[in-house]
């Protein structure tokens, strides 16, 4: 009889997310077990209780998944799972700290193909304002996009806060190979005169780009918002808005929704929590990987 396939489901938080366990159990595993409230020192300690359970053949029907609502404290974990293995006793390990890192690679991925479809142009060279950059979307949209060739700027409420994010960002999750910048919210009027694209990545029901500034950004290209709560993180964009003229823009930019988003990052996630099943040797994914799949997806649907 051949072993279940169970996926070992880690969270800092106290609950884990039903979103994840349904999206784990539709893409085939049979057991979706949670581990709550877990420290980063226990990792170690769980996965290794976890690959000496079963034989190496055993282990490719087992997988850990790394939730959460921190990146960095994902990222950490994803790296300490990933030192914890004592090969051939190996697991495939996913993180997704809030389903952000899916989240964010669908958006980008999204404002990716608005550019070349509607502009001829990619994120390379691109000026992009992440508005309430800080949190978890934010961050990884934020690394995707520099990693692309764009400017990234993170805004935040709090300068000193935005600095010590877009640092992180790009020493941290960018290994120093790129560089993030700050900003204020204050000041967003004065960064909107020259930014193409525009990532609103902020709590749920608070407006982060207003209809004045949208028709105030004499080069804004393509704007895309992850709130599917009223009001619109971005004025004048409708959550099932894929591509849609923004009203009232003077450069005839164009706007994505939470919901044309969500499709790709539901998509995107199925896919890696599957490759996990499929796969003969251990997988580590994160951020990067996601967007790789994201776009994968668009090019099919295209």
């Amino acid at each position: 009889m051949e072993k279940p396939f169970i996926l070992h489901m880690l969270t800092t938080a106290k609950n884990l997310s039903p979103f994840d366990v349904n999206m784990a159990m539709d893409a085939g595993w049979l057991q979706a077990v949670p581990y709550i409230n877990v420290e980063p020192s226990e990792v170690r300690g769980l996965v290794q209780d976890a690959i000496f359970s079963r034989s190496p053949k055993g282990l490719k029907r087992t997988g850990i998944f790394i939730g959460g609502r921190e990146t960095k404290l994902a990222m950490d974990m994803l790296k300490t799972a990933k030192n914890s293995m004592v090969p051939p006793f190996e697991v495939s390990v996913f993180a997704d700290p809030s389903g952000a890192f899916t989240t964010a690679a669908g958006m980008v991925a999204a404002v990716e193909k608005e550019l070349a479809d509607k502009f001829g142009s990619t994120l390379e060279g691109k000026n992009i304002l992440a508005l309430g950059g800080t949190g978890p979307v934010g961050q990884a949209a934020a690394v995707i996009a520099a990693q692309a060739g764009a400017n990234v700027r993170i805004i935040g409420r709090q300068l000193e806060k935005a600095e010590r994010i877009a640092d992180l960002c790009s020493n941290e999750f960018g290994d120093g190979k790129i560089s993030i910048s700050a900003g204020a919210d204050a000041d967003k009027a004065e960064y909107i005169k020259t930014t193409d694209v525009v990532f609103a990545t902020g709590a749920a029901g608070i407006e982060l780009l207003s209809a004045e500034l949208i028709a105030s950004a004499p080069q804004l290209k393509v704007a895309a918002d992850v709130n599917a709560v009223p009001p619109s993180g971005i004025a004048g964009v409708d959550a099932f808005d894929n591509g849609a003229a923004i009203a009232g823009s003077q450069s005839g930019a164009v706007g994505i929704g939470a919901l044309a988003i969500g499709n790709i990052k539901y998509q995107a996630q199925s896919r890696l929590l599957k490759r996990m099943l499929e796969s003969d040797k251990p997988l580590y994914i994160h951020f990067e990987h996601a967007f790789e799949v994201a776009r994968e997806f668009i090019k099919e649907s295209a």
